[in-house]
């Protein structure tokens, strides 16, 4: 992205910060699913207080609410209405909800537009663990059961090849694997990482939390 915008729900820098998104060489909050998810929920709804229109907060989740603001001040100062649909936008912006809406349509009722989606368990699929010391990625992995790929899928929040217990981040696994994961973690006998500590910050317990879905 060229405003570097980045993860699931592209947060730029400076919006990512507005809405307590650390970033650093460690780590990178805009990529953690579960924290960029509660910031784009919350960023989306103070969006919509602004505009009181789910079709301007959405433009301005794609655009910058700023522009939206000043392309609503033309059209007034046009004697123009300030809708959505009545605004000069840029083709990205304008494409933008229309592509979203049509989303929708087909995840609501695929069967309408002859899409056969794979049915998705109404059920949760991660957890978290909060870790307590620092830990390479790879050994991470090796203790979940998971394919590294899997895990960094999982957990891209992370900068460097270990999971430094100085970022707010939780290790995300499988639901399937907590127990495992917990117990084989508390039970490894060996160095859980071989790369220099990244922070000094005093260990922390090893906590669960409840499985999360998005």
């Amino acid at each position: 992205s060229s405003a570097q915008a980045s993860g699931l729900w592209q947060f730029i820098p400076s919006t990512g910060k507005t809405y307590k998104l650390e970033q650093n060489h460690l780590y990178d909050a805009r990529r953690d699913v579960i924290a960029s998810t509660a910031a784009a929920l919350d960023y989306l709804q103070s969006l919509h207080e602004q505009f009181g229109d789910w079709h301007l907060a959405l433009a301005s989740y794609n655009w910058g609410e700023n522009a939206v603001g000043r392309a609503i001040g033309r059209n007034k100062a046009k004697g123009q209405p300030g809708d959505y649909t009545m605004l000069v936008l840029p083709e990205e912006t304008r494409n933008y909800i229309p592509k979203l809406q049509a989303l929708k349509n087909i995840v609501a009722n695929p069967g309408a537009f002859n899409v056969d989606l794979e049915p998705v368990p109404n059920r949760p699929y991660f957890a978290t663990v909060a870790g307590a010391r620092d830990i390479d990625v790879n050994v991470a992995a090796m203790l979940a059961d998971v394919p590294l790929e899997e895990f960094l899928a999982l957990n891209p929040a992370h900068n460097q090849p270990q999971i430094s217990k100085s970022t707010p981040a939780r290790i995300v696994v499988p639901v399937e694997r907590l127990e495992s994961f917990v117990s084989k973690l508390a039970a490894y006998d060996k160095a859980l990482s071989e790369q220099k500590p990244a922070s000094a910050h005093a260990p922390r317990k090893l906590s669960m939390r409840p499985a999360r879905q998005i």
